[in-house]
């Protein structure tokens, strides 16, 4: 057999660490900001991210598809419903903790699969002028079915995905019965069919075509710091922001997550990357770009939300994330046999 020349031996050595030296991400969240961060990220370590864009159907189809031959080291998406379904479908393994991961992250927000990297409250808007404090006085999301309601409710479609995720926090706290008869109110309270994302249910309030809107805090954030258009950022002056539940176990929270990928070929390099995104200087990039809460204690949100939304509020830190995906097909039917569009 010929020997190798030391220099050979090197020089192959030296290739397989640039080759190594990269992490493949499958990328669903759509901001800008992220593809800054990871720039940071390819500074600060040498090693290159590849993103791969796309809507979350897609990608996961695409990762299913491709099987042990996908190049994904990581699944970054919004709402742990996702990162739950994902993994049930044996898409995700185990192994994405690490002593920086576990003191960053509440347990709550993390599974040993996929771990929170930002946090998102799904609350309530309400128009000033037409909702009085007294019915505000300890609104949860269980009284969303009152009958005071009737007609002046907007809220997304059964199918969006923060919204099963919602109601399978219902379903693990009250049980499928309960949440199946809460379920059938909330329709009859609907002013309309649902139509449209978080930002139209705000546009329907400020509008006068109902008179509270469900909808994530980050939308108003983003509505008022103009990007969205003049239009939008009126719209959004229009309305205030109550936070449900607070009497009891806290306001719904979710997550944007990284789920480390079945036989993600970069494994070392994926945990590296999330452990960077919870460091203070990316969970500053995101709650300055993205307008969600910090994963991490010791970095403040956005001005736009302490200031229009609020930072003082009970968060139920009580529901497990991981329940969102568990229940999603209880939330998915109880909606569905209520009428929920």
């Amino acid at each position: 057999m010929k020997k190798l020349s030391i220099y050979t031996i090197l020089l192959t050595f030296i290739s397989s660490l640039t080759i190594a030296a990269e992490v493949n991400i499958f990328n669903a969240r759509h901001y800008k900001a992220d593809a800054e961060l990871y720039s940071k990220f390819t500074n600060k370590t040498g090693i290159k991210v590849n993103l791969i864009n796309g809507k979350a159907g897609a990608l996961e189809k695409r990762m299913i598809k491709e099987g042990a031959d996908s190049s994904a080291d990581l699944y970054i998406t919004a709402d742990a419903g996702r990162c739950g379904a994902f993994k049930a479908k044996g898409m995700t393994q185990g192994g994405l903790i690490s002593p920086a991961i576990k003191a960053a992250v509440p347990s709550n927000f993390r599974t040993n699969h996929w771990t929170g990297i930002a946090k998102r409250a799904r609350i309530v808007y309400y128009a000033p002028d037409r909702v009085s404090g007294a019915e505000l006085s300890g609104l949860t999301y269980e009284s969303l079915a009152d009958p005071k309601w009737k007609g002046r409710l907007v809220i997304r479609a059964s199918s969006n995905i923060y919204n099963k995720s919602l109601v399978a926090s219902l379903v693990k706290n009250n049980g499928k019965k309960a949440t199946a008869d809460w379920a059938k109110g909330v329709v009859a309270n609907m002013a309309r069919t649902p139509t449209g994302n978080d930002r139209a249910q705000i546009m329907a309030v400020a509008a006068g075509e109902a008179d509270i809107a469900v909808a994530n805090t980050y939308y108003l954030a983003l509505m008022l710091s103009g990007n969205k258009g003049a239009e939008q950022q009126a719209a959004a002056k229009k309305v205030k922001a109550f936070f449900p539940n607070q009497n009891d176990r806290g306001t719904h929270m979710n997550i944007s997550c990284a789920a480390l990928v079945k036989g993600a070929p970069n494994k070392a390099n994926a945990i590296k990357l999330v452990e960077f995104l919870l460091t203070p200087e990316a969970q500053e990039h995101f709650t300055n770009n993205t307008f969600e809460f910090p994963m991490i204690d010791g970095v403040s949100p956005s001005p736009l939300v302490v200031n229009n939304i609020g930072l003082d509020f009970k968060q139920d830190l009580k529901t497990k994330v991981s329940s969102y995906g568990a229940k999603q097909a209880d939330a998915l039917e109880v909606m569905t046999a209520a009428g929920w569009k």
